[in-house]
């Protein structure tokens, strides 16, 4: 960033001087000044230029964060992120297509598969049947090259006998369920957790940062189908929906 970047961030000398750095850099964002991927200054050129102890700077910088209007990256510093990412809240999500609509390339990645009866801790997290045959899986995915969303998923293998032989080289497994399996019912529930040590590294972002948990199961005509668990980094993401007095529409 240019020398007059970094001028740009002035102080209005109301409450205390943290939220007077957050607003500052917020108010250059939401004005189109700083657009999505210009970087932000460091933390100790804002100390400089603002007179701040590091500690006022890093507590700004992490609010700004939390609010999602920039990004923290291990390696490569700050960037002002881009606008979140709209989800139709009643929808079974192609994720490809998500991400496509955004204007960015897609890609995946298979972190792990594991075909058998569930561990205790699969089954506790699925509400699984000890005795059930799954295909467990962990699939990460990427919207211009950056960590989209983190899924993990079950499929029963009774009922998608298909699913065992398939390899996922292509196609990931929800767009291959939804082309080669049928549902008649689903559920789902969206909740706000922290991430963990592992979700944060795959996710690119901090440990306990806020995200999106989009948990959801389908069957048909009453056995089940699949289950799954797609954590969205919640800064770059927000669910729409839209309804009328009987219902969505």
């Amino acid at each position: 960033m240019s020398d007059n970047g970094i001028e740009a961030v002035k102080l209005d000398g109301t409450g205390p001087v943290y939220d007077q750095i957050r607003r500052a850099i917020r108010d250059l964002v939401l004005n189109g000044a700083w657009p999505p991927g210009t970087a932000v200054p460091p933390e100790h050129a804002l100390m400089e230029r603002l007179g701040a102890s590091r500690m006022t700077v890093h507590r700004a910088l992490v609010q700004l964060a939390r609010e999602g209007l920039i990004t923290r990256r291990r390696r490569s510093g700050t960037i002002v992120a881009n606008p979140p990412a709209s989800h139709a809240m009643l929808d079974i999500l192609s994720i490809p297509d998500e991400v496509r609509q955004l204007g960015q390339d897609y890609s995946f990645q298979i972190l792990s598969r594991r075909d058998a009866r569930p561990s205790p801790e699969v089954a506790a997290r699925f509400e699984l049947k000890r005795s059930e045959q799954v295909a467990h899986l962990v699939t990460l995915h990427r919207s211009g090259g950056q960590p989209h969303v983190l899924e993990e998923r079950v499929i029963h293998l009774a009922t998608v006998p298909a699913a065992a032989a398939e390899r996922f080289e292509t196609t990931p497994p929800g767009d291959w369920l939804l082309q080669h399996s049928l549902w008649s019912q689903a559920e789902h529930a969206i909740s706000a957790v922290a991430a963990g040590e592992r979700e944060s590294g795959l996710l690119e972002i901090e440990q306990g940062e806020p995200c999106l948990l989009v948990e959801r199961r389908t069957w048909n005509q009453n056995q089940p189908v699949t289950a799954v668990r797609l954590l969205y980094p919640g800064g770059r993401h927000r669910f729409i929906g839209r309804f009328g007095p009987y219902g969505a529409v």
